[in-house]
C-alpha cells in the first residue's frame, strides 16, 4: 500500500508584531539592491549655472498650437462680448435715466414722435385723396352677358365632384 501525498499544515497565525517585522523584512529585501549596484540616493548638482556660455544662440522656430484661424475667432469672440457689455451699459443707463421721469418727462419725450406720426398721416391721407380724384368708379362692360345655371353632380366611390356645365 502506498502513502497518499498529503498537504503541510497551514502555520499558525502570526502575531500582530510578527507580522509587522515580516512585512518590515519584505520590503527591505524588495528595495535592496543587487551586487554592485550602488544604493539609491538623493542628489543635487550644486554647481552654479553660467549665466551666458560659449555656445551661440539656437533659432527657435515658431510652433504654434493654436491654428490661427481659432486665434482670430477667440479675439472675435472678445470684441464681439465687449461689444455686448457695452450696449448693455447703455441700455441701463437709458433706462435708469427713464425710470426718474414724470408724466411731463413721458410727454416731452413723446412729443417728437407723436408730430412725426401726425405729419406721416397727413401725407398718407394727403396722397390717398390725390389718387381717389384720378381714378374712375365707373364699370362699364360692353358686350353680352350670359348666365349658367346648369349643375351637374356625379358621386362614384368614395369621392364626389360637382361641377358647372357651360
Amino acid at each position: 500500500m502506498t502513502e497518499q501525498p498529503t498537504t503541510p499544515a497551514a502555520p499558525a497565525p502570526l502575531t500582530a508584531d510578527q507580522a509587522a517585522a515580516e512585512a518590515r523584512r519584505l520590503i527591505a529585501d524588495a528595495y535592496r539592491p543587487g551586487p554592485g549596484v550602488p544604493a539609491a540616493t538623493a542628489w543635487r548638482d550644486t554647481t552654479p549655472t553660467p549665466t551666458h556660455g560659449t555656445t551661440p544662440p539656437v533659432p527657435q522656430p515658431d510652433r504654434r498650437l493654436v491654428p490661427p484661424v481659432a486665434a482670430g475667432i477667440a479675439v472675435c469672440s472678445v470684441a464681439v462680448g465687449a461689444g455686448a457689455v457695452g450696449i448693455g451699459c447703455g441700455a441701463w443707463l437709458l433706462l435708469q435715466g427713464l425710470s426718474a421721469i414724470t408724466l411731463a418727462g413721458v410727454l416731452a419725450i413723446a412729443a417728437p414722435f407723436v408730430g412725426i406720426a401726425i405729419v406721416a398721416t397727413a401725407v398718407g391721407t394727403a396722397v390717398s385723396r390725390v389718387r381717389a380724384g384720378t381714378s374712375t368708379t365707373t364699370h362699364v362692360y360692353q358686350g353680352e352677358v350670359t348666365q349658367h345655371t346648369e349643375i351637374e353632380a356625379r358621386q362614384r366611390g368614395m369621392f364626389s365632384r360637382t361641377t358647372i356645365s357651360r
